[in-house]
């Protein structure tokens, strides 16, 4: 195919912003339970709910709750595993919490009636809320976390560990350990209860407790005892091997290794190693290892699939056609399955046998994939900056075969900062980017220092920093794109949502490496973000401790640093992205930066939209961000993107 020479940006695509946001169905929160694999996956097209899906021995995909049922929660804000299936006396059954009023309800799969609620109606909507749903004994209760926010802030929130009975009587509380716990999971001989723990201001990664108590003989739980983790040490997963030992997820000596805990007090990690093994648990439920019996595990080392082998103390790679798997990993049979996708493949639902290597796709195949060539491969990079500091990125190059730029031209690039930020960016399939790339725009993704994924000792890299090491690494990553003669140094772009969009804006207001941003549901006045001042959500109100410093003594750092005080340092344009529902960053900072943009001249834009929270999940939504962006850049960069709608800028 012979190629059309035009300026990039202007190249015409396949991947409309349409295309991009219906392609938004990653499938979610994998189950095993008799031979059936379940889980949920986003419809962006019906308002961004969580459906409910199963198959059956390895059968079609098939949708248990049509519209309005949502399989979502709020607990922490982002929610945890909103389901689970259970053998109750009466048959199999689904417990789900549902979006609209928070509630657990009970689903009989075979019995095609609707779904029955379990607990309570609250006083006030969502005023309680339930996250991390397992089976307790004998099937006739469902374990989980009980939020109740019985404040008028957002922080007022008390939890307890409870069962629900199936039977829709009143709910049991078992524990309230501590300010934060995940559910609880009972030894197979019924006599212990273990869960993990922790208490402000730590976040879970950087300090939990295994806690395990005696089951009572009314259910509830005894007095706990600790046995792993504490205030620098994290505990991200927990499971039971035997009635007298635990396999636990913990970093005691900097990285997240796999461990043998006994209730004797013994400890073992079964496979030392300086990586990590398990990673930051920023929803309940998330599971990083998976036994399969005789010593071996299915673990995720950085994100891929590998087998610890407990007698050789070894972790190898499994070799498959998928990069990236997700922490929802189950086993059974000598298969594992959980999300697993790549670059160029979206995330599905994997069963991998482990001894043919045969993989099967269980969710339903995205029918409607653009060419392989309009999809960029990335590059995973380390950058270095003048410190010796390193960066790892991954750079996304224009793709399109029917385009060529003229000769000399070089691409616009944009630099995306992942949320967290705690966070980590991992590369799989994002038609969202695609639809900038196949424009003639580039993209790079950097897990700046704080990232998670290269052991504690990073991640404490932004201790009392943000806004610094974030702000500085991803320009360090910027300038050497535009050194290497990869991006055109006179039009970059620094983009980001929630602690990205946070990144994003202080890079505008601090440094002259961008021309423009884009600032998406973000933090931009520190002061106002915390639980004292009432502006954000329990599970982060005390972040900021650790990646700024504690208040009051250094509050003259919250206000120097936060980009709503720095209006007048602004580098250039920006286009701002808000969800008018979002309780982790409310839309009041983005309200107030945009209405002190008016009038001073920097051509601006705010889009804010109905129905969305932390994150874009609706079709439209998605489709209008994608299209207001792609317009601001090319109006900042001097270029039309044909057949985008205008986006209006203000001064």
């Amino acid at each position: 195919m012979s190629s059309t020479t035009a300026p990039y940006g202007t190249w015409t695509s396949p991947i409309t912003a349409e295309r991009a946001a219906a392609a938004n169905r990653d499938p979610q929160w994998v189950w095993q339970h008799g031979g059936t694999v379940w889980w949920a996956e986003s419809r962006p097209a019906e308002g961004g709910r969580l459906a409910l899906l199963r198959a059956r021995d390895g059968g079609e995909p098939e949708e248990l709750l049509g519209a309005p049922w949502n399989v979502r929660n709020r607990v922490h804000e982002y929610g945890g595993r909103p389901f689970t299936v259970l053998d109750t006396p009466d048959g199999t059954r689904v417990a789900f919490t549902n979006w609209a009023d928070q509630r657990v309800y009970l689903l009989d799969p075979e019995g095609g009636g609707e779904p029955v609620p379990i607990s309570p109606e609250p006083s006030t909507p969502q005023g309680i809320r339930y996250s991390d749903l397992l089976a307790g004994p004998g099937g006739t209760h469902v374990w989980c976390v009980r939020e109740t926010a019985p404040g008028e802030r957002p922080s007022d929130v008390r939890r307890d560990l409870v069962a629900l009975p199936v039977s829709g009587a009143d709910p049991v509380v078992l524990t309230a350990s501590h300010h934060f716990m995940s559910a609880p999971k009972a030894s197979p001989d019924g006599r212990h209860a273990a869960w993990i723990a922790w208490e402000h201001p730590r976040m879970p990664w950087d300090g939990t407790e295994l806690c395990v108590a005696e089951i009572r003989d009314d259910g509830t739980f005894g007095p706990h005892r600790v046995f792993a983790g504490g205030p620098a040490e994290s505990v991200c997963q927990v499971e039971w091997d035997g009635p007298d030992a635990l396999l636990a997820l913990t970093d005691p000596d900097g990285w997240w290794n796999l461990y043998r805990i006994g209730l004797d007090g013994s400890s073992r990690n079964l496979a030392p190693c300086a990586e990590e093994l398990g990673g930051t648990l920023w929803v309940l439920g998330w599971r990083w290892f998976a036994p399969l019996g005789g010593g071996r595990h299915a673990i995720l080392r950085s994100g891929s699939l590998a087998i610890l082998d407990e007698r050789s103390g070894s972790v190898t790679a499994v070799e498959n056609d998928y990069p990236v798997w997700v922490p929802d990993v189950s086993a059974s049979d000598g298969a594992v399955v959980s999300v697993a996708g790549g670059p160029t493949q979206p995330s599905a639902v994997v069963r991998l046998d482990l001894s043919t290597g045969a993989a099967t796709e269980l969710s339903e195949s995205h029918t409607d994939l653009p060419d392989p060539r309009y999809l960029p491969v990335p590059e995973e990079r380390w950058f270095t900056d003048h410190n010796g500091h390193s960066i790892p990125a991954f750079v996304y190059l224009p793709a399109n075969p029917e385009f060529a730029a003229p000769e000399g031209e070089l691409p616009p690039f944009m630099v995306h900062v992942h949320g967290g930020p705690t966070g980590r960016f991992a590369p799989t399939l994002n038609l969202n980017f695609a639809y900038f790339t196949s424009r003639g725009i580039g993209v790079v993704a950097v897990n700046y220092g704080g990232s998670s994924g290269y052991g504690r000792a990073f991640r404490e890299l932004l201790d009392e920093q943000w806004g610094v090491v974030d702000v500085r690494d991803c320009a360090t990553v910027a300038a050497a794109l535009a050194k290497d003669g990869l991006a055109d140094a006179d039009r970059l772009a620094v983009r980001g949502g929630s602690a990205g969009g946070w990144t994003s804006a202080a890079s505008m207001t601090q440094l002259d490496t961008y021309r423009c941003g884009t600032i998406m549901f973000p933090v931009l006045d520190l002061t106002g973000w915390t639980g004292a001042d009432g502006q954000t959500h329990d599970f982060e109100s005390r972040y900021l401790d650790r990646l700024v410093g504690t208040l009051p003594e250094h509050a003259d750092r919250y206000a120097e640093r936060s980009p709503m005080n720095h209006i007048d340092k602004l580098g250039g344009p920006v286009l701002v992205l808000q969800g008018l529902e979002d309780p982790v960053c409310p839309p009041e900072q983005a309200n107030r930066f945009s209405a002190q943009l008016d009038g001073t001249g920097i051509p601006h834009a705010y889009l804010a939209f109905e129905g969305e929270q932390h994150g874009f999940r609706r079709l439209e939504s998605i489709v209008a961000a994608l299209q207001a962006e792609l317009s601001f850049y090319g109006q900042v960069f001097g270029f039309e993107p044909p057949g985008t709608p205008v986006l209006e800028l203000r001064r």
